[in-house]
């Protein structure tokens, strides 16, 4: 860049400086840091050896210093993210926690994605729920403001037998473990509508498995009306219900059967996720 100034320039022109280059810091990519990059590579590299791999190939590969894959590669196995076995290393504890966490994400994101969809498709409140360990798990739930789910304002696991989806879960078990529920979580009134005890409960689930449908009116919450479906995937119970508000119960039983046509349609994404 010229200077400004008034003294004549010197006969013998001295050819303008090259500027200084940027700072390191201001480079493209100048935050990454080299050595977990390389870390990196090498976990990569050695997931793709299923029966493990060795240090001078694993450096080859990397196209990392024989050294310097050394150093790495006992840090690595220091912190669990590998493990070595008669000179071949393998993926350790701490990579397979990260792989399992990764794909329990992608999980519960295809649920909450499918559970929108059927909410969008039947302008209602959509719930998700499993029977698994003896316990039920209320596993996603998809609502908009002007159409708000539930309040869970009694424990769901312990009211199963007084809300749709609880009972739809309870009649898809056998004889035993239903009644091995009700022992540990006996019926009681969660309002005035709620099953009275549990020989009424074990008669209605009977029916429940002729028809596949569970409607419940304010048996749970008043001024709402739900109705559950079963989910039949592999070998655990699932569900998956809607609600309404109590004025609009002649709408219930074509919503429901709405949300079964699209169902069909995603089942599969779903059942991909049954096991979170």
């Amino acid at each position: 860049m010229a200077t400004t100034g008034t003294a004549p320039a010197p006969r013998t022109a001295v050819p303008p400086q090259p500027r200084s280059p940027a700072p390191h810091t201001s480079a493209p990519g100048a935050t990454l840091i080299g050595s977990v990059q390389r870390a990196m590579r090498l976990l990569e590299t050695v997931a793709v050896h299923e029966h493990g791999a060795p240090a001078k190939q694993l450096a080859r590969e990397t196209g990392l210093a024989l050294p310097t894959a050394y150093h790495l590669l006992r840090t690595l196995v220091h912190e669990g993210y590998l493990r070595r076995d008669r000179g071949l290393f393998f993926l350790g504890d701490a990579a397979e926690r990260l792989s399992s966490s990764g794909a329990q994400q992608k999980r519960r994101s295809t649920v909450t994605d499918t559970l929108a969809r059927w909410r969008d498709a039947v302008g209602v409140p959509v719930y998700y729920a499993v029977y698994r360990d003896g316990e039920i798990g209320l596993i996603g739930v998809a609502d908009t403001p002007a159409s708000p789910a539930v309040e869970e304002w009694a424990d769901f696991r312990e009211t199963a037998h007084a809300h749709a989806l609880g009972q739809c879960l309870l009649a898809q078990l056998d004889d035993a473990a239903r009644r091995d529920h009700l022992d540990r979580y006996p019926v009681r009134p969660v309002t005035p509508y709620t099953v009275r005890d549990a020989a009424s409960l074990l008669r209605r689930l009977e029916r429940v498995r002729e028809t596949d449908v569970v409607i419940e009116r304010q048996e749970y919450a008043l001024g709402t009306v739900c109705a559950a479906i079963p989910l039949r995937v592999g070998a655990a119970a699932a569900s998956v219900a809607v609600s309404l508000p109590v004025h609009q119960a002649d709408r219930l039983l074509p919503t429901i059967q709405r949300l079964q046509a699209e169902m069909r349609c995603l089942l599969g994404s779903l059942a991909l996720s049954i096991s979170i």
